[in-house]
This record gives C-alpha cells, structure tokens and sequence, in this order.
C-alpha cells in the first residue's frame, strides 16, 4: 500500500465535489504524488494546484514548476486525455472522494489529493519533546539524493544521504536560518534501517499527517 494514501485527510466540500469541478475555472489546492512506472514510492511530492473548466484539466505542480494541461478527448471514453505534447492520460479510480490518479504512456501515474493540510515540508519547529514520529522523504527529482548533513544548514557538511521512500524518526525541527523569511525547517532525523543520524531540510520530507512531533 503507498504510503502517502494513509497520510491524507480529505477535505469534505473538495471531496463532495471531486472532478465535478463548477463549468467557470475553479482553482483549488491539492497535494500531488508522482510515481515512476512499477514504484510503490513517490519521487516527488509537492503542493500542486487543480482547476477545471468545461472538461479541461489544469495541474501545477509547485516544488518545480511543471504544469500538465488535459483536453478530454472527444468522442472517447470518460477519462480519455491528451496532454499538452499530445501524449495519452488516462483518469483512474482508486482514491475515492480524497483525490484521482491520472496514468501517463510511459506508465507514470500522477495521484492529486484533495487535501490542504501542509503535511510536505512544513514540519513544526520543536526541540526536546522526547518522543519521535516516523516520517518519509522524498526528492525534487527522480532518482535524486536527499543530503543529510552534520548541522541545520546547506552550508554544513554532508555526512550521508537518503532516497525518497526512506523512512525516519523525526528528532527535533529548528527553523530554517539559511534564507531570511524562509517558511522551511531542518529537522533532526534518524533513518530506521540504517540508523544514521543527521539533519535534512523539510522540504525533503512527507510529515504525520497531524502535525505532531
């Protein structure tokens, strides 16, 4: 079972509506789970943006950018698309009312949560709470290595690395002093199979879904 699908908690007025999305442009947050083909794990997970207008579908992922946009396909079955280079996306089911999939050619699937919790990189500043949650990491980029590093900033040395799927106990989160402003936090983590212990940006991590450390 992906574990993003128990780390989210649908929005009742989202989940009533689903793809039924009013005909006028409706522009809604969501997070979005991307997923290679045959991996049980996601390589990027962003907030993302949907909207809908009139059977077209606008997807904007926020953590690098990238924008689908599906035109239904006429005369097709319902959740037959084509992409904006013209290639094939397919609506599956499987979410239920807490979001839909979409499967690309290539056999890529993209998962879009009706869910606004900011569970993705904005874990909660806390130290020497004395207990641990388990969280998931994740990377910006395909196949890409998440640093881990000796202190609570980009600027420090890398004493390892993790993938996205690993798993670890969160320590404590500090905030983010890299940039002035930043919305982001380095936490402490311990990785469960390895037991390697330093910190990694929480932008690089998938939170309990209730915000508790």
């Amino acid at each position: 079972m992906r574990i993003q699908t128990v780390l989210l908690s649908a929005v009742t007025s989202l989940a009533a509506l689903g793809l039924g999305l009013a005909a006028k442009a409706d522009t809604v947050p969501a997070h979005c789970d991307l997923y290679a083909p045959g991996e049980d794990y996601a390589y990027l997970s962003s907030n993302c943006t949907f909207s809908q207008r009139q059977g077209h579908i606008g997807i904007q992922l926020q953590s690098n950018g990238v924008s689908y946009e599906l035109d239904p396909v006429p005369n097709a079955a319902s959740g037959n698309f084509r992409d904006q280079h013209g290639q094939a996306v397919y609506r599956q089911s499987g979410l239920g009312n807490a979001g839909t999939i979409f499967q690309f050619v290539d056999g890529s699937h993209l998962w879009v949560y009706w869910d606004t919790n900011t569970s993705y990189g904005t874990g909660p500043v806390s130290q020497g709470t004395g207990g641990t949650r388990v969280a998931t990491l994740v990377a910006h980029e395909r196949g890409s290595q998440i640093n881990l590093r000796s202190e609570a900033t980009v600027r420090s040395r890398a004493i390892g690395y993790g993938l996205a799927g690993d798993q670890v106990n969160i320590l404590e989160c500090v905030q983010d002093r890299d940039t002035a402003g930043s919305s982001l936090n380095w936490c402490r983590v311990q990785f469960l199979v390895s037991g390697a212990i330093g910190w990694v940006r929480s932008d690089f991590i998938i939170f309990p879904t209730d915000g508790a450390l």
